[in-house]
């Protein structure tokens, strides 16, 4: 079952590419655009990887769940994967691997579901 997208992809795609080339010039993007990135990015992950294992959580921009297994309901989810914003979208566009990611010690995945690396990058922007 396909998810239910809240922000328009033309949008989203604009965002993320927004992102990408600002910091490529290692400049500051403006909170809305980060916002937009963010949770289309997280849209994107929730279409290709559809389930409700695994919590992804990028605070204070948006969380979504993905990846088939056991349903989880009330509580701590059991897989949870939380990271700040810029790191995530690192990973969302192929800047940076999973390995480095958790090297950073920004990226908390908990749980024997919560290794998303066969599912990033989304997209890739130079």
């Amino acid at each position: 079952m396909a998810i239910k997208r809240r922000v328009d992809e033309t949008a989203g795609r604009a965002a993320l590419r927004e992102w990408s080339s600002t910091a490529r010039g290692q400049g500051k993007t403006a909170r809305p655009v980060l916002a937009m990135a963010v949770r289309f990015s997280l849209e994107e992950l929730a279409s290709r990887a559809e389930g409700n294992s695994v919590e992804v959580r990028v605070p204070p921009f948006g969380v979504t769940q993905c990846i088939a297994g056991p349903r989880h309901a009330r509580g701590t989810p059991p897989n949870v994967v939380e990271m700040p914003a810029e790191l995530w979208l690192s990973l969302a566009t192929g800047r940076i691997g999973w390995a480095e990611a958790m090297q950073t010690g920004q990226l908390h995945a908990s749980g024997l579901r919560a290794d998303l690396s066969a599912h990033l990058p989304l997209i890739e922007y130079p």
